[in-house]
């Protein structure tokens, strides 16, 4: 922050610079929302994600993380259920001998790494908007495919997600809010482990010099994968948020994952489920 707005926040109450902050904000996200929205794809993206609103209301789904305990975790359980999948998540699909729901990817540098093998899946896929062109260098999406408009600026909680969309610092929250965009009463984590082997400042960009000890396959980020590591503070902040937007709605997100590091979601026994 400038030194000049180090000075008006300390000369003044918050009930009058805040104001002029989010004003300059809003000012700023308004000069890029047309080029958005006018966009053809993004238009198709918003149509399909408006469709998608509230089309599992009353239902619950699974969000499936990417940590070490979904080796421990009995997936087979969840053919019939309602599923979001992360990132590489698809690594297990042959295994699992079914594909989530799902598939949800908003990082700029997974999305560039393996757009190849994104554009392979037929389900309903959604990534970042700004990651259009990593993701389809050449010719266009498929129908199966729907841009988010997500940014790193927040915090906040969207129900509608054909709107901007706060990361949180990790895919799952831009899954929780899809999830409520989409209706579902009830939501349930696993594999979630909210802890990594690998240490060191948050969100800096690493390259890999070895087989994965942070997700349940050892070649999720193998050697020589471009990532960046975890901010668990900034996902918590997500975390609660999203506990508080569900709770208010009479809805409600549950923890399941096995030996699992997050305490904002009440835990609860994973085969207790079925």
């Amino acid at each position: 922050m400038p030194d000049i707005r180090k000075k008006i926040k300390k000369l003044f109450p918050a009930s009058v610079w805040e104001p002029i902050s989010n004003t300059r904000y809003a000012l700023q996200r308004a000069a890029q929302w047309p080029a958005a929205v006018l966009h053809p794809w993004r238009r198709e993206s918003i149509q399909r994600l408006a469709s998608l609103k509230d089309v599992h209301r009353g239902e619950r789904c699974f969000i499936i993380g990417n940590g070490p305990s979904l080796k421990n975790t009995d997936v087979s359980k969840l053919k019939d259920e309602y599923t979001f999948g992360m990132n590489r998540i698809y690594l297990a699909f042959p295994d699992w001998g079914f594909n989530t729901s799902y598939l949800v990817s908003v990082n700029d540098l997974v999305n560039e790494q393996c757009y190849q093998d994104f554009q392979k899946l037929e389900i309903p896929k959604f990534f970042s908007w700004r990651s259009k062109k990593l993701l389809y260098p050449q010719g266009r999406p498929d129908e199966n495919t729907h841009f988010l408009f997500t940014t790193y600026t927040g915090p906040r909680f969207a129900q509608d997600a054909t709107g901007r969309l706060w990361e949180g610092a990790t895919v799952t929250y831009a899954c929780l809010q899809l999830a409520f965009h989409m209706g579902f009463e009830q939501v349930i984590l696993i594999g979630v482990d909210h802890s990594f082997a690998s240490k060191g400042k948050p969100n800096t960009t690493v390259v890999s010099d070895g087989d994965d000890p942070n997700h349940f396959d050892p070649g999720y980020f193998g050697k020589g994968f471009r990532w960046q590591l975890p901010d668990l503070d900034t996902s918590e902040q997500g975390y609660w948020m999203a506990k508080n937007a569900f709770e208010f709605a009479g809805r409600n997100v549950l923890d399941a994952t096995i030996g699992g590091q997050l305490t904002v979601f009440p835990k609860v026994d994973y085969d207790s489920l079925f």
